[in-house]
């Protein structure tokens, strides 16, 4: 019976020590690190909305190419499908790389700065 308490309490301490750091944190001058937590988890889904959007946008793409490669006729003709493809593909990637490094220079360096 007396490993069985022992357990329990060795349990309870357990669990009780992330509050008593996050409260030793707030203490120490932190404040209050929920609401950035908060805010940090909001960006991360704003960003990975923002990927998914991306990627179903960019297997658009892939299929129209390969439904033009299918209908083509000649040789110069998917030399130029081919190309036209990964310039786009170039570009968008540019740009969402861009939008990215954006949202995340703006969800986590501002937190930094007040």
């Amino acid at each position: 019976m007396a490993d069985k308490s022992q357990t329990q309490e060795s349990k309870t301490s357990a669990r009780a020590e992330p509050n008593n750091a996050t409260a030793q944190l707030q203490e120490a001058g932190f404040g209050n690190m929920m609401g950035m937590g908060t805010a940090w988890i909001e960006a991360l889904n704003d960003m990975s909305a923002e990927v998914v959007g991306f990627v179903a946008d960019r297997i658009k793409e892939d299929v129209k190419a390969q439904h033009e490669i299918l209908h083509c006729k000649d040789p110069a003709n998917l030399q130029q499908i081919q190309s036209q493809f990964m310039q786009k593909a170039m570009d968008q990637y540019k740009a969402e790389t861009g939008k990215l490094v954006e949202m995340g220079t703006k969800a986590f360096g501002s937190k930094h700065s007040e």
